[in-house]
């Protein structure tokens, strides 16, 4: 039985900060970005948008789409939660109006959690061909002012539905993994804006992906000539880089300069121009695959990798099916890209300032644009509206 990603679609914030601007307020030579991280801007996220919001606009186009009493379950994957105990995809259940009937649970493992809610989700489904579940993967990335990871900010959010006999991509049982214990990034629970060791954490990460890179080719036999397309998790561009050329290294293999980029370079366009979104990293980097890759990929095997500090690392394949062109909504994500608004620094700042949600009490500004956004917090309980 096929089962794997039926629908996807992505969202992210109405504003960004181009790097150009950045560089220019730092006193910065923009190549560091441009060429040494591979960013050109970061969507930035108003006070009133939060990843249950960000979640909402990329759910809504799927739900449009079924209907809402057969979603079964859905498994929220995120490290920007904003309840200790509460899910965030209750909020999210409650905001478009699912039916009771539906289990909810929130993931937390930095940007791998993604991946973990998408493997859980393909198991279920497994074990009973009716459920059709909703995967959330949803985070906006935020570090300190003035520290290295302030460029490597943004946020986003992916849905996927997850059903048997898929339409975009069919999920291949058997992956490679790998976890140990580092601290290469955290963020204790006092803390709004993680905690990075950027260079331990490429070591670590190039790691994990040795290793689980290794697990998987024990687990299933397959090779890298097996595999057409790569996608990785992307912190910044040069990241995934970085990442297929150890690959390639690991596995004995010799590219050229035209098969490397056509095995990579696809699923970097909007990770470039979005910036970090932890969990969903991954994710925009496949939409981005099926958005700019013109060639039909039908009955061609995608890898995944996903790594999330702390660590933990999962590598795995899909297999596309024909005619998934048909139900990809690469348009909305085009769209969503090119009408943001440009930020001047100071603006970013005063977003970046006014985001206070540890107050008992507070009503945001409309500044969100989309179609659902955070309200408020009254007695320390978050309300949010559908626009």
């Amino acid at each position: 039985m096929n089962v794997g990603i039926d629908l996807i679609h992505f969202s992210t914030s109405d504003y960004y900060l181009g790097l150009d601007v950045f560089a220019e307020e730092k006193n910065i030579d923009v190549d560091k970005f441009y060429i040494g991280i591979g960013q050109e801007k970061m969507s930035i996220a108003p006070p009133d948008e939060d990843v249950v919001s960000l979640a909402a606009k990329a759910a809504a186009p799927i739900l449009q789409q079924v209907e809402k009493e057969q979603i079964s379950a859905i498994l929220f994957a995120t490290e920007s939660g904003v309840d200790q105990s509460k899910s965030a995809g209750v909020f999210l259940h409650g905001l478009l109006g699912l039916s009771p009937r539906c289990r909810v649970v929130e993931f937390k493992h930095a940007c791998y959690s993604g991946a973990a809610a998408l493997q859980m989700a393909t198991a279920m489904v497994r074990a009973n061909p009716k459920e059709k579940i909703l995967v959330i993967a949803a985070d906006i990335a935020k570090y300190d002012v003035d520290t290295s990871g302030e460029a490597t900010q943004g946020c986003g959010a992916v849905a996927m539905l997850i059903t048997e006999s898929p339409r975009i991509i069919a999920i291949e049982p058997g992956s490679g993994y790998h976890t140990e214990d580092v601290m290469d990034f955290w963020r204790p629970n006092q803390r709004k804006t993680a905690l990075v060791d950027g260079k331990y954490s490429t070591k670590v990460y190039l790691n994990s992906l040795k290793q689980a890179w290794q697990h998987f080719t024990e687990e299933t036999g397959r090779t890298f000539a097996d595999i057409n397309h790569f996608c990785y998790h992307i912190p910044f561009t040069k990241m995934a880089e970085k990442a297929h050329q150890t690959l390639a290294k690991v596995a004995g293999v010799k590219l050229t300069p035209e098969t490397f980029k056509a095995q990579t370079l696809p699923s970097q366009v909007y990770n470039r121009v979005v910036g970090n979104s932890y969990s969903a990293s991954l994710f925009v980097g496949f939409c981005s695959l099926l958005d700019n890759l013109k060639e039909d990929l039908a009955d061609r095997r995608v890898s995944f990798f996903s790594y999330g500090s702390g660590c933990v690392a999962e590598f795995f394949t899909g297999l596309m099916q024909p005619g998934y062109q048909t139900v990809l909504m690469s348009s909305s994500h085009q769209t969503q890209i090119e009408q943001r608004q440009p930020l001047t620094y100071q603006q970013y700042l005063a977003f970046y300032h006014q985001v206070d949600d540890n107050v008992d009490n507070i009503e945001f500004e409309h500044l969100n644009k989309g179609p659902y956004r955070l309200a408020g917090i009254k007695d320390h309980k978050r309300y949010y509206e559908a626009v």
